[in-house]
C-alpha cells in the first residue's frame, strides 16, 4: 500500500490542491510542488532546460518549460490507472531551469552538463521538460559517472542519429543520439525508437541506427503491431540495465500536439502514448525528459498539457524506480 501515513514511510512534500488553492493562483511549480535549489533536497528532480539552441526547423521549445509548468497545474496526486502516488514513494521537486546561454551552442551543452551532473552526484534522478532534443545530450553526459551505457526507450518521428548539418556541423537536434553512442553514453543494442516516419533527405538516413543495433519500429510497424507488442518489444530491447526514457511531442500525431518545431503527420495519439509509457513499469529506469514543445505554434496550451501529462506518466515510473531502488517497494 501507497500510504503516506504509514510510520515506516517518510513524508514527502505534496503539490498544492487544486482544492485548497485554485490552479491558476500562486507561483507555477512543476506539478505545484516546492522549488529546491540544492539537488540534495530531492530524489527526483524536476528541471527546465528552456533552449533551443540546436534547432533547425521551427524555433520556439525555449518557451517550452514554462509554458509546461503553467499546465501541470492539471496534473493531480494519484494516477488514475495503476493508482501510483508518486508523492508517496519519492521525495520530488521542482529544481527550476538549467542555466543556458541563448548566445552559444557550446557553452550551453557545457552549462547544462554541469547542471546535471550535480544532480546525479547529488543523488537525484532527473527528469526534464525542453528545450530541443539536443538537450540529452548534455544531461546523459551529466548523469554517466557510475553507470554503464544506458538503454534508451525513444518517443519520436525521427531517429535523431544523423551525423552532421549544414557542412559537417555535428550538433543539432537531430544528432544527440549519434553523439551519444560515439561517446558511449548509450548502449545502441538497448535503445528502441518509436513512431519514426516522415520524408527523407536520402534512402539510407536511418540505417545508422539500425547499423548499430537499434531498434527501430517506425509508424508503420507500430500500426501493425499494436500497443502491447510494441510494449513487450521495448522492454525485451532495453531489459533489465538502467534505462532512460526520452519523449519528443512531435512523435505524436501533430493534430494532439501542433506546437513543435517539426511535426509529421500520421503519429500515435496522447492515449496510445499513455499506455506504451504505462506499459514500462518495472524497469530501472535513472531519467527521462519531454521536449521540443514549442508554445509559439500553439497558444492554446494543448502541446504543454499534453507535453506535461507525458512528464507525469514518466515521473510515476520514476517514483517507482526510485522507491525499488531505496528499499520501499
Amino acid at each position: 500500500m501507497n500510504d503516506a501515513s504509514h510510520p515506516s514511510k517518510p513524508a514527502f512534500p505534496q503539490p498544492v490542491s487544486g482544492t485548497v488553492v485554485p490552479r491558476f493562483g500562486d507561483v507555477a511549480t512543476f506539478m505545484r510542488l516546492p522549488l529546491f535549489r540544492d539537488p540534495a533536497d530531492v530524489e527526483i528532480g524536476m528541471v527546465g532546460v528552456p533552449w533551443d539552441g540546436g534547432t533547425t526547423n521551427r524555433p520556439g521549445a525555449r518557451h517550452g518549460p514554462r509554458q509546461m509548468r503553467d499546465l501541470s497545474t492539471m496534473m493531480r496526486r494519484v494516477h488514475h490507472v495503476t493508482g501510483v502516488a508518486p508523492y508517496e514513494l519519492a521525495k520530488c521537486g521542482d529544481l527550476g531551469d538549467a542555466p543556458v546561454n541563448p548566445a552559444s551552442l557550446d557553452d550551453s551543452l557545457e552549462r547544462i552538463e554541469a547542471f546535471f551532473a550535480k544532480l546525479h552526484s547529488a543523488g537525484a534522478v532527473p527528469l526534464s521538460a525542453g528545450g530541443d532534443h539536443l538537450i540529452t545530450l548534455p544531461i546523459m553526459r551529466g548523469i554517466r559517472k557510475n553507470l554503464p551505457p544506458l538503454g534508451m526507450v525513444h518517443f519520436d518521428a525521427h531517429s535523431d542519429t544523423w551525423d552532421t548539418y549544414f557542412g559537417g556541423y555535428k550538433y543539432t537536434h537531430g544528432t544527440p543520439f549519434r553523439r551519444a553512442v560515439e561517446e558511449g553514453l548509450l548502449d545502441p543494442k538497448r535503445v528502441v525508437q518509436i513512431g519514426i516516419r516522415g520524408s527523407l533527405y536520402k534512402r539510407d538516413d536511418n540505417m545508422w541506427a539500425v547499423e548499430q543495433g537499434m531498434r527501430v519500429i517506425t509508424i508503420e510497424e507500430y500500426f501493425d503491431l499494436g500497443v502491447d507488442k510494441v510494449i513487450a518489444e521495448a522492454r525485451r530491447v532495453v531489459g533489465d540495465g538502467p534505462t532512460y526514457v526520452s519523449f519528443d511531442v512531435d512523435g505524436l500525431d501533430p493534430a494532439y500536439a501542433p506546437g513543435t518545431g517539426t511535426p509529421e503527420i500520421g503519429g500515435y495519439t496522447p492515449h496510445e502514448a499513455q499506455r506504451m509509457l504505462r506499459g514500462l513499469r518495472g524497469l530501472d529506469l535513472v531519467g527521462g525528459d519531454v521536449v521540443e514543445v514549442s508554445p509559439p505554434f500553439d497558444m492554446s496550451g494543448n502541446t504543454a498539457l499534453v507535453g506535461v501529462t507525458m512528464m507525469w506518466e514518466i515521473l510515476c515510473l520514476l517514483s517507482e524506480a526510485v522507491a525499488r531502488r531505496k528499499g520501499r517497494l
